[in-house]
């Protein structure tokens, strides 16, 4: 049996396209609410079809100086184009871009994996130090 590790790739996103990116607004101090929005193909373009879209970006924390990974979010992208008329022939699309507004008590880690249903899971990680 194999650790999940082994099947998360990572890169940069500047430069991979399934990489989630994340990017904390304002600044972010313990025990005060801050914006953090996470999207996936910032710099290189992901499709966005039926055939090669972003199903999903969850966003987590690891507290410093503590054992578990706190789940902050799971936030899916139902729609990809379908249609009873063919593949990207749909009205609605969703593109993989999104808001969250958390609160920490601890400095840590925010962590983002990204799943492409090609590509498959993708990570990245922004240090906090909570000012």
């Amino acid at each position: 049996m194999s650790a999940i590790g082994a099947h998360v790739q990572s890169d940069d996103w500047k430069t991979e396209k399934h990489v989630p990116v994340i990017k904390v607004q304002g600044p972010a101090k313990k025990g005060e609410a801050f914006k953090v929005q996470l999207s996936v193909g910032e710099e290189v373009p992901h499709p966005h079809t039926t055939e090669h879209h972003i199903r999903y970006i969850k966003l987590l924390f690891k507290p410093e100086g503590e054992k578990f990974i706190v789940q902050l979010g799971t936030f899916q992208f139902e729609a990809h184009a379908e249609s009873v008329e063919g593949a990207n022939e749909g009205s609605a699309k969703c593109e993989p871009v999104v808001s969250t507004t958390v609160t920490l008590e601890k400095p840590g880690e925010l962590i983002a994996l990204s799943y492409c249903n090609i590509h498959g899971l993708w990570d990245n990680t922004e240090k906090l130090d909570l000012g």
